[in-house]
């Protein structure tokens, strides 16, 4: 009887061993998987970053060369009206020709300004006798460019933001503090990077507003558009209310960090179909996410 309980519990021993490797070698395997997915996630985020980049490129290259073009094709019309005026008319009309000349120069000039101003340079006038100085930074989304904002700097001891119409849920204190002193470059760069992903949030809800609104409904949004609720109906046989809670916790991006989905049939937002549609999100706009959605016949 002894010896029976003996390799009883000796076999409950080595089960429970067995077990616990087991769970030890599980584990680590879930471990190894959270570290790869959260590897992907980072290269994604990064992947994103850089189209952003690269879009924002190619705008500002666009405009720029259309700027350069119709800068020439204006220059060439006036220096041809120079020298006809100059073989019509004689040298009666010299002087008027040369303020003609001087006017045309001083447009190119400032279209050169304007172009840098569209290629990612910052409008910089001086204010308060040189004591100050006013800044403009323009905002845009895929090509299009929304408001403009501005700021006034003292300069006279320490540099100080003394005016500015920035919105004020944008974090400029905490940015100044950060950046103002040491490094206005990097300062100008980090507000326009949030200016921008908050004119591309917002822009993203007025285009889903203007082209989506018989097929997605905007239920919630704040007024710095980090946290949107949109609503829309599955167009499968159930016809089930779809919620999209998206959250954009880095406000630097106009991409969400977060996007859930529920529904009153709880099954449906763990199918492939919308679980596609729920990574698609995290990396596309919304407007052109729920776009495609409806293309593709899987929103009503």
């Amino acid at each position: 009887m002894e010896e029976a309980r003996e390799c009883l519990r000796e076999g409950v021993l080595n089960h429970l061993n067995v077990l616990e490797t087991e769970a030890l070698v599980l584990s680590r395997q879930q471990k190894l998987c959270l570290q790869q997915q959260s590897r992907v996630d980072d290269l994604r985020i990064t992947v994103e970053k850089l189209r952003a980049h690269r879009d924002q490129l190619k705008a500002r290259a666009k405009t720029t060369m259309s700027l350069q073009q119709l800068k020439a094709e204006t220059d060439q019309r006036n220096e041809e009206r120079y020298e006809d005026d100059n073989s019509e008319e004689g040298c009666s009309r010299t002087g008027q020709s040369l303020l003609s000349l001087l006017m045309v120069r001083r447009t190119r000039v400032k279209d050169l300004l304007q172009a840098h101003h569209l290629i990612g340079g910052y409008d910089v006038t001086e204010t308060r006798r040189g004591k100050g100085v006013s800044i403009s930074i323009a905002t845009a989304f895929e090509g299009l460019y929304l408001e403009t904002y501005c700021l006034e700097l003292d300069l006279s001891r320490a540099v100080r933001i003394c005016r500015h119409n920035i919105p004020p849920f944008i974090p400029l204190e905490k940015l100044a503090q950060v950046h103002l002193q040491t490094d206005l470059i990097g300062f100008l760069s980090t507000l326009s990077s949030h200016l921008n992903a908050f004119a591309g949030r917002r822009q993203q809800i007025c285009l889903i507003q203007e082209v989506l609104q018989d097929s997605v409904e905007v239920m919630e949004s704040n007024m710095l558009f980090n946290s949107v609720v949109l609503m829309c109906t599955d167009s499968g046989e159930s016809r089930k209310a779809m919620l999209f809670t998206l959250v954009y916790s880095d406000l630097s991006r106009y991409l969400p960090t977060k996007v859930t989905i529920d529904s009153e049939d709880k099954v449906l937002p763990s199918t492939p179909q919308w679980k596609k549609s729920q990574s698609l999100l995290l990396w596309t706009p919304a407007h052109a996410a729920f776009q495609a959605l409806k293309m593709e016949g899987q929103i009503a």
